[in-house]
């Protein structure tokens, strides 16, 4: 416990806790907005995608990063098999029940939604056909990013284990550097994938997306390695901050000509502006995150374990919220309301009270289980739950 005190990184925590709440918001918003999603309310809001777009630019991407912290800190007390073994339990478990459990009422509220389903006991086998969505009913939908920082920590884990291990030389590094080298890389990365690979988070044809993914994941996971460059993170804050602003504008001049016919070239700068505002965005949330959020809070530790079935549970209450809110002739901003609370009061007291008091239930829900030890000299039995550093996905 003491060397959990010691390296306990409360930022990095908060920065989890925040990337992962926003997902409520973000998920309700996608109901209200014209992209394509699988529950929409009957009106459109064209004024909710600005503050979408601005969060879409930098929220996954932030959970990557704070992916390869944890990941630093995982690895730093155990081997690689115990930490590959324990890499399955705490993410595949999730993930596969997840598709069984929690991911087919989604499919289910769609499909009623579409007029090509009707009773849920007559839906649910259909997902055992294992036919991928959208054709079929089988579907990992949110819960993507489990299959991908499974396989980024498993494939990677010869390279974070030499990492972990290597001297790097970092004494010409400045400031500056890390603003515009990672942007540029990243920029590299949009300019050559981005159009020849969609997004789809579908994990084997998501090539422009793992080249993001795998960069700010192995960024954080660098970034704990050399604490220098925390330091310069933190003091370039108000640059990166500026940069962020400037390049944010230019990509929302573009959402706003986003029907019009873009040139090669014009659609090259474009991947440029948006990769570089996306790392800019990174540098300033860490950077001020590190200034002002290393504060321990009684809060946090609770948050900090919650935080995980939160993940896994809120989509499906959203839609299923969603899909029953749909026919009323109600406001955005109530429904809004109504949506984004209601998921943040269900998940709470179904992951407070029910989830985290049966053992049964945390495992498949990336919790450690809590063991009963009996006090030999009072003859008590205490619950004790086992809690180690780097305790996160």
């Amino acid at each position: 416990m003491e060397n959990q005190i010691k390296i306990r990184r409360y930022e990095f925590d908060w920065l989890r806790v925040l990337a992962f709440s926003l997902l409520i918001f973000y998920h309700t918003g996608m109901y209200f907005v014209s992209w394509d999603w699988h529950i929409k309310n009957p009106q459109i809001s064209e004024t909710l995608e600005i503050p979408m777009l601005f969060m879409s630019q930098w929220r996954m991407s932030l959970i990557f990063l704070v992916s390869g912290v944890g990941v630093y800190f995982a690895m730093g007390y155990r081997s690689a098999g115990s930490f590959a073994k324990d890499r399955l339990k705490r993410i595949l478990m999730p993930l596969v029940i997840g598709m069984l459990l929690v991911v087919p009422p989604q499919v289910y509220f769609e499909r009623v939604a579409q007029g090509t389903a009707t009773d849920y006991l007559s839906f649910y086998p259909s997902v055992f056909n294992f036919k991928p969505y959208p054709e079929g009913n089988f579907s990992w939908h949110h819960l993507w990013y489990l299959a991908y920082i499974l396989c980024y920590s498993l494939l990677l884990l010869p390279l974070l284990t030499y990492i972990r291990r290597a001297s790097i030389k970092h004494e010409r590094l400045k400031g500056w550097m890390l603003l515009v080298m990672p942007a540029l890389w990243l920029s590299l990365g949009g300019v050559l994938l981005n159009e020849r690979f969609p997004a789809t988070n579908a994990l084997i044809d998501d090539w422009g997306n793992h080249f993001l993914y795998v960069s700010v994941f192995l960024i954080g996971f660098i970034l704990m390695k050399l604490p220098v460059l925390q330091d310069k993170i933190r003091s370039i804050r108000w640059y990166s901050l500026a940069a962020a602003m400037v390049t944010l504008s230019l990509v929302l001049l573009a959402y706003w000509f986003r029907d019009r016919d873009f040139t090669v070239l014009q659609l090259n700068s474009y991947y440029i502006v948006k990769q570089s505002n996306r790392w800019f965005w990174l540098m300033s949330i860490v950077g001020f995150a590190m200034q002002h959020l290393n504060l321990k809070s009684k809060y946090l530790a609770q948050a900090n374990e919650m935080v995980y079935p939160f993940y896994i549970l809120h989509q499906t209450i959203i839609v299923a919220l969603g899909f029953y809110l749909r026919t009323y002739d109600w406001s955005i901003s109530l429904k809004f309301t109504i949506i984004s609370l209601g998921t943040f009061i269900l998940c709470f007291i179904i992951i407070r009270y029910l989830i985290m008091q049966v053992n049964w239930l945390r495992v498949p829900f990336g919790l450690k289980p809590v063991q009963k030890a009996s006090n030999k000299n009072t003859g008590a039995t205490v619950e004790v739950k086992i809690a180690v550093a780097g305790n996160k996905v």
